[in-house]
């Protein structure tokens, strides 16, 4: 069995690196980017990165991880993540909804369709 792994982004420079869980004493170390050394953002373990050069994809992935959506399986059954917009229309589209209705934006965001 191999070693548990989880993605970390580096949203400027478009890339994304698969590192071990954190240790329980690494809980407060904040992982750095080998490229500009800015802070990683950690995506979950199930996060598969959009090409370098699709600009629509990685300004929709940056809004999802600012809000707090991370890319986890949903239990043991295999599911994946659940459902992310992938493109900026799709992120307006529930930006608008959440501003309109008052529901959480990181709730908003993973939406499948909107009522």
């Amino acid at each position: 069995m191999g070693i548990a792994r989880t993605s970390y982004v580096c949203p400027p420079c478009r890339a994304s690196w698969k590192r071990g869980f954190p240790e329980p004493g690494e809980a407060g170390r904040t992982r750095v980017c080998p490229r500009c050394a800015e802070p990683l953002i950690h995506a979950g373990s199930v996060f598969a990165a959009p090409a370098r050069r699709d600009d629509e994809g990685w300004r929709a992935l940056t809004v999802l991880l600012n809000a707090g959506v991370r890319f986890r399986t949903s239990g043991c059954d295999g599911r994946g993540a659940g459902y992310r917009p992938r493109t900026v229309r799709e992120v307006r589209e529930r930006l608008a909804y959440a501003g309109r209705t008052g529901t959480p934006v990181a709730e908003a965001l993973v939406l499948p369709e909107l009522p």
